[in-house]
């Protein structure tokens, strides 16, 4: 890792390393929780609101909430008003592979032209639907592929590869179990 270069690939690395410094002093600076409050529209298009979150021991706020519409394509009874929840997991999954690989490129003094990806999951609606407990709901597998423009070699762009799956939180989340627990709170009675 290389100190005091200044702006790598958009990333203050004299900021990225001043925090990496500060969290190995105090840990609990590492600690985060993000938010999102969702709610439902009509039919298939709902639309959730990201404002706040936790860490660096404080409550922080965005400089402006983000809201993002939900919805299904028409042939899949949709509006078609936004991406639906699957294509947001691999927009997710997207940014955090890029940021990774993008931070630990800067970190190491790899200086990146350009990077996109594409991405492909594969998915039945027949678990979806009930049809057959033998499918999955979820994507059966994903497919990202990345096209990079950079003077790194290639044997350097494969460890970054690498760091990236090995360090991504939403890599993480999509390839290993997450305890998620939900409930629901009744709020008042519909009257017919």
């Amino acid at each position: 890792m290389l100190k005091g270069q200044g702006f790598i690939n958009g990333v203050n690395t004299d900021q990225l390393f001043e925090t990496i410094d500060n969290i190995k002093g105090d840990p609990g600076i590492a600690k985060f929780k993000f938010r999102a409050k969702n709610r439902w529209e009509n039919g298939g298009y709902n639309s959730t609101t990201i404002m706040d979150f936790y860490g660096a021991k404080q409550e922080n706020e965005h400089e402006h909430d983000f809201v993002l519409g939900s919805d299904e394509p028409q042939l899949l009874l949709g509006q078609d008003q936004g991406a639906n929840p699957v294509e947001y997991v691999l927009t997710a999954l997207a940014g955090c592979l890029t940021t990774s690989m993008i931070y630990h490129a800067a970190a190491r003094g790899i200086v990146m032209e350009e990077v996109e990806s594409e991405l492909e999951g594969d998915l039945d609606l027949r678990g979806f639907l009930g049809l057959s407990d033998n499918v999955r709901n979820g994507f059966e597998n994903i497919r990202v592929t990345f096209r990079i423009e950079s003077d790194a070699s290639q044997k350097e762009l494969d460890e970054l590869i690498e760091l990236a799956q090995k360090r991504s939180p939403v890599f993480d989340i999509v390839t290993h179990p997450v305890p998620v627990s939900v409930k629901a709170e009744k709020v008042r009675e519909i009257m017919h």
